[in-house]
């Protein structure tokens, strides 16, 4: 580990050196609208180099228009000029030697122009950075072919992934996922297994903001992440083709193809994709069990579990684009997936004494098959009114959702010489979960006079949830329903939502505020039975949620901006319902239906210096913090996990982002985050005081070997951090990966290894009141991957209006067990 970092901060050291060179001209000029005649400041000018289209330098524009590039070595080059509002301009191949370049005045067309003597062939930047979200571009990374989506959050500025799939941004968790713009619908272990199912070579971007606009949700804790799939927007027939074959401990595969026909006044599209992911674990457990008064350990377990999944995920995607006029598009979205998975776990407990000798061994295999699907229509309406921006949408959204599973828990009991202690017993599952979720939402876009527009809207959804688990105790001699594991639950909830949101721009200032309301309305039936009575619960409340923003430009280097947000996490729809998920007959996963939303305050200033290099420091207060839970019944020697409501949690950091080119050949993408975690409340009537300080570093190398070949080595590493009660171990993972451009440019060959050194597991443990407990959780991490990929279609491009959907928080909050 200590070679490969060192071999990291070498790669950093020689990037900074290499940039600190002197080379040896300079380009300087100006921007103005159209016409000619309006100058515009604050846009944005790239160089790049003529040859390969590599992006040299990024200038940001004074209040004259004026912009300017310092220290440039001899070559070619060509200018790329954006602003918001106006649309890219592009300038002539500028040639530079030993002196200062004047490139005049470049002007914002409403066309664009076309390169003068050369072929563009620049991609995407891996990481840009918004005034209000930072963007992946999932493409322009080699790693990422063959990876999922989920192994492709990973890979994204301040994102981190635990051992259960659940994600966090900047050290916070309770992250928003978005996809296409809609909510997914799930959490949970569902959502992990829809991410880790989903290839990267679906994706377009993923959009991070760590502190959304009152137009948005306000549900998720740390802020949205958005991930983007791939849409084609050109004229004529075109779209994309790309397969993957991985190898790691199992072999896996991935395909995808994307297509694109538009004509007239139609535009129709559509996307499949299909993985087949298998995955294997090793996890080992040690837990103590101390007497209540004495604090004496009475008895040891130590746990060995081996875990093997299989699934397969089937996504489609398909729709249309119907131009009725120039200012008015009717649409519609038909998505679904299909998922049938099975996993297969071994756990061999030792049950020892509080000396450590084996008394007795349970060896419990646990298998769940099943088929979750999930089938979702969304129809849209765009109308823009004016040139002058003013625009009226609508969406509407019917998500259908439906998971069948059956599990057996079988347990077989042993003497420490493996002899038979007693007869086995078995517990089998049934464990069908459907929900429907109705979604309505419309946005209205008012432009005002001087440099200032008005935005407002209102949203309503309706979700129903149905969970019926069944569980039958097996013997050797008959099956009879276990009522106290048995368990139907039914939950409603109607959130009904309006917003408004004023921005303005003032000279260098940037100026933008907003309003959320959101009003809450649950109800939550347990059906009763022999066992447990019939109970039911209601939550109605209203809250409101204020956004704002503040930027300002200095000078064409700096720029400072600082936003405040108050947001909310309401339980995942599975966290609130009672039900049993077992590992073995000792441990366990229960729900908890008084669960209460927690609320947090963020605060963020930050300051960006010539448009490469962003330090953010960061804020937030959460009250009535929820977090996973271990809980011990001594007397019984169980275990299991829940979620409850802790008093606090703290976090503050600062954040330095970095993207710049080194060389000719050499781009960098650096991003290192430093936060402090405290968690305080009251568990089982103890006091938990738990903090942390934890660093974070993400790297990303582009090295441009030739005019077809190019490399990538990237990497991150987070120290000890903690979340609730749990106190985690650092975590380092470096990928290596190369590509061959083939068939005229229009395809790739991409090989890459994540994990290169196999280091990327998670362990921890938990020491707190009668708890004593140390996890450690080792997966198939390392993984070697060739990706094949092809584009096919018409180059000329055309920008259709492209709804995603209104829906923005329930899908996140779906959860299940189905792997």
């Amino acid at each position: 580990m200590k070679k490969a970092f060192l071999f990291l901060g070498f790669l950093m050291i020689i990037s900074m050196a290499s940039k600190a060179q002197t080379p040896d001209g300079s380009i300087s000029g100006r921007i103005t609208d159209g016409g000619g005649q309006k100058i515009i400041d604050a846009a944005t000018v790239s160089l790049y180099k003529a040859s390969d289209s590599s992006l040299m330098k990024i200038s940001i524009a004074d209040k004259e228009g004026n912009f300017d590039f310092q220290h440039v070595a001899a070559g070619k080059y060509y200018l790329l000029a954006t602003s918001i509002g106006h649309l890219a301009t592009y300038s002539s191949t500028i040639i530079v030697a030993d002196k200062n370049i004047n490139a005049g005045v470049l002007k914002l067309n409403n066309e664009i122009k076309t390169l003068k003597g050369i072929t563009v062939t620049a991609k995407k930047p891996f990481i840009e950075r918004k005034i209000d979200r930072t963007i992946v571009n999932v493409d322009a990374s080699i790693s990422n072919a063959g990876t999922s989506a989920l192994e492709m959050l990973e890979k994204s500025p301040g994102v981190s992934v635990d051992k259960d799939g659940n994600i966090s941004l900047k050290g916070k968790a309770g992250v928003t996922i978005m996809l296409d713009g809609k909510p997914s619908y799930l959490s949970g272990d569902q959502l992990a297994n829809l991410l880790k199912n989903m290839p990267s070579s679906a994706l377009d971007q993923i959009e991070i903001m760590t502190n959304p606009s009152a137009k948005y949700d306000a549900a998720g804790n740390s802020g949205i992440i958005n991930i983007k799939t791939k849409k084609n927007k050109m004229k004529g027939f075109n779209g994309s083709v790309s397969s993957s074959v991985l190898q790691s401990y199992y072999t896996k595969t991935n395909q995808s193809l994307n297509l694109n026909y538009r004509t007239g006044k139609i535009n129709l599209f559509g996307n499949y994709s299909y993985s087949l992911w298998r995955g294997h674990t090793n996890q080992t457990i040690n837990r103590k069990f101390r007497d209540t008064n004495t604090k004496v350990t009475e008895a040891i377990f130590d746990q060995k579990i081996v875990r093997s999944n299989r699934s397969q995920n089937h996504n489609i995607k398909a729709g249309f684009d119907f131009y009725a006029s120039k200012n008015t598009t009717v649409g519609a979205v038909f998505s679904g997936y299909i998922n049938p998975f099975e996993s297969f776990n071994r756990n061999r407990t030792n049950l020892n004494d509080g000396k450590n000798k084996i008394d007795s061994v349970v060896i419990a295999d646990y298998t769940n098959d099943g088929n979750s699907k999930n089938f979702s229509t969304n129809l849209n309406l765009y109308h823009k009114f004016d040139s002058a921006g003013k625009e009226f949408t609508v969406d509407l959204d019917y998500i259908d959702y439906n998971m069948k599973s059956s599990s057996l828990l079988a347990n077989n009991y042993y003497n420490p010489d493996l002899t038979v202690r007693k007869d086995p017993s078995s517990l089998l599952g049934t464990l069908p979960s459907k929900i429907k979720i109705y979604s309505a939402k419309t946005d209205f876009t008012f432009p005002l006079k001087k440099n200032a527009k008005i935005e407002t809207g209102i949203k309503s959804s309706y979700v129903t949830t149905d969970n019926d688990a069944v569980y039958r105790n097996q013997t050797q001699d008959e099956t009879v329903i276990d009522e106290g594991k048995t368990n139907h639950f039914i939950y409603k909830e109607n959130i009904n939502a309006a917003y408004v949101n004023y921005n303005r721009q003032i000279k260098k200032w940037g100026l933008q505020a907003g309003l959320r309301a959101e009003n809450t309305n649950a109800y939550g039936h347990q059906l009763g039975n022999a066992s447990h009575p019939d109970s039911a619960f209601t939550k109605n409340y209203v809250n409101l949620f204020p956004t704002v923003y503040v930027s300002y430009q200095l000078n064409d280097k700096n720029t400072f901006s600082a936003n405040y947000g108050r947001r909310i996490d309401r339980p995942d729809y599975g966290d609130l319902n009672p039900f049993y998920y077992f590992l073995d007959e000792y441990t366990y996963q229960v729900g908890n239906t008084l669960l209460q939303p927690q609320f947090s305050d963020n605060i963020e200033l930050s300051h960006t210096y010539k448009g490469f290099l962003t330090t953010t420091l960061n804020y937030t207060k959460t009250h009535n913090a929820f977090s996973d839970v271990l809980k011990q019944i001594t007397s019984e020697r169980k275990t299991f996990q829940t979620k409850e409501n802790l008093a606090s949690k703290t976090n503050y950091g600062i954040a330095v982002s970095a993207n710049f080119p080194v060389t000719s050949f050499w781009s960098t993408n650096l991003f290192s985050n430093v936060n402090y975690n405290a968690f305080s409340g009251v568990i089982d009537g103890g006091n938990l005081n738990i903090e942390a300080t934890t660093f974070m570093a993400n790297m990303n190398n582009q090295f441009k070997i030739s005019e077809d070949w190019s490399a990538e080595l990237s990497g991150f590493y987070r120290s000890k951090a903690i979340e609730g009660q749990i106190v985690m171990y650092p975590m380092w993972r470096l990928d290596a990966g190369v590509q061959k451009l083939i068939l005229k440019k229009k395809g790739s060959l991409k090989f890459s290894v994540r994990d290169i050194f196999n280091s990327q597991y998670f362990q921890g443990y938990i020491n707190y009141q009668d708890i004593d407990a140390r996890i450690k959780n080792v997966w198939d991490s390392r993984t070697f991957s060739l990706t094949f990929s092809y584009r096919f279609g018409n180059p000329i491009k055309n920008q259709p209006h492209r709804r995603t959907g209104g829906a923005s928080d329930e899908q996140n909050r779906v959860k299940s067990s189905s792997n």
